[in-house]
Order: structure tokens, then C-alpha cells, then sequence
């Protein structure tokens, strides 16, 4: 049994191809993921570039994850790409990971239109909301973003956010972490704290995470 903890870069499919619309709103264009063994230490990756077949990359998605059309020129297009990530992920019993829900159903949604023959019952059975299981350990009721779930672990975003290799990794460390209860309560408290109703302990965490602040206010 082992772990694969992976991130989508997706790109929004032109308005011209309003037929494939109908189906499809995105394209990955970018493919990233770590394996992890029994002990949640990584022992591999996995990083492929896609190109997308309904128009080109739109400037503010280059902007975001800095993917521009010549990175992807010369890379396969999403049928194969998804067949060399299911090959590197292997036969062995699996677990999957993600930051939300998101790039589950990008995957079905991509391999319903582009890769009919792939059962993706397959896809649901073996993938993991991380970012579900970690609200609900903290009982939170507004999702927390990556970065701010990491701000929390006092865990500097390690590499470029918004790419799929990078965002993988770091989520990779959420899950290792969520991994030893006590260690992770402990390392969790101020959160905790923060979602208790005292004024005065609330902005002293407040000065140590800003980011938890804007949360509770959302809350």
C-alpha cells in the first residue's frame, strides 16, 4: 500500500469550440504528483506538461502557474499524459490525494470526453479530499487554503505556488503530518485556539498568523 499525492494545472478551453464547451470548460496542462511509502516518506514524482487541443493557454493562466504555450509545445496531449501518470502510478493498492475535490473531477470529466475506454469509478474509489479530512480534524467550517494550511503549520511554502509539481509536494507534507494525532493537534493548537471565543487570545494568535484572522472572520 502506498500513498500518491497529486496536483491538476488546468487551462480554460476557447470559447470558439463552444460544442466541446458543452462538456468541457478546462484542459490540464500540467500534471504533478509524489508517491509516498507506508511511512509517508516521498520515494518518487511524477511532473508532465499537457498540451491542450482547444486553444491556446490564456495569458492570466500563464501569469498564474508561469505555463506558456512554448513549455507545452512538443509535450503529449492529455490522453497520453494521463496514460504515463497511471503507468508510473502502478498495480499496487493506492491511495490518492488532493487539495479539495477539484482536480477529481477534472480528471473524470477530461477522461469521459478524451479517454471514453478508462473507467473513472476507478479514479472516485481510491481518491482522498486532504482538505476535507483537514477541516474536519479542526473542525473547521470554511475550507482553508494551501498556503494558509501550511501558515498554520508555521511551514514556509516550499517551491513556486500554482505549480502542479510544487503543490503536490507541499500538500504531501499536510498529509504526513495529519499522520501522527498528537503531533498534529499539538502543532495545531493556536488554530484551535483561534476558534474559541476569546478576544484577547484571538489577537495574540492573530499577530503570529494574520492569514488564520482573515479566516476566523469568514467563520
Amino acid at each position: 500500500m502506498y500513498h500518491v499525492v497529486m496536483d491538476l494545472e488546468m487551462n480554460p478551453i476557447s470559447r470558439e469550440y463552444r460544442e466541446v464547451r458543452r462538456s468541457l470548460t478546462d484542459e490540464v496542462i500540467e500534471i504533478g504528483a509524489v508517491r509516498l511509502d507506508d511511512s509517508f516518506q516521498q520515494v518518487s514524482e511524477f511532473q508532465c506538461y499537457v498540451r491542450p487541443e482547444y486553444g491556446e493557454i490564456k495569458k492570466h493562466i500563464t501569469k498564474l502557474t508561469s505555463i506558456t504555450n512554448e513549455m507545452v509545445e512538443g509535450h503529449p496531449h492529455f490522453a497520453e499524459a494521463f496514460r504515463r501518470f497511471m503507468e508510473w502510478i502502478g498495480e499496487e493498492e493506492v491511495t490518492i490525494y488532493s487539495w479539495s475535490m477539484s482536480d477529481l473531477k477534472q480528471f473524470r470529466n477530461e477522461c469521459r470526453y478524451k479517454l471514453k475506454e478508462f473507467d473513472t469509478r476507478w479514479l472516485t474509489a481510491h481518491w482522498v479530499d486532504l482538505q476535507k479530512q483537514f477541516d474536519d480534524r479542526l473542525g473547521l467550517h470554511n475550507h482553508l487554503a494551501l498556503k494558509h494550511a501550511l501558515g498554520a503549520m508555521d511551514r514556509n511554502f516550499e517551491g513556486t505556488q500554482h505549480t502542479a509539481l510544487a503543490d503536490a509536494a507541499n500538500t504531501a507534507a499536510i498529509l504526513a503530518l495529519m499522520q501522527d494525532d498528537e503531533k498534529f493537534r499539538r502543532m495545531m493548537q493556536p488554530v484551535l485556539d483561534l476558534l474559541k471565543p476569546k478576544e484577547d487570545l484571538a489577537e495574540s494568535i492573530g499577530d503570529l498568523c494574520p492569514e488564520l484572522m482573515k479566516l476566523k472572520g469568514e467563520l
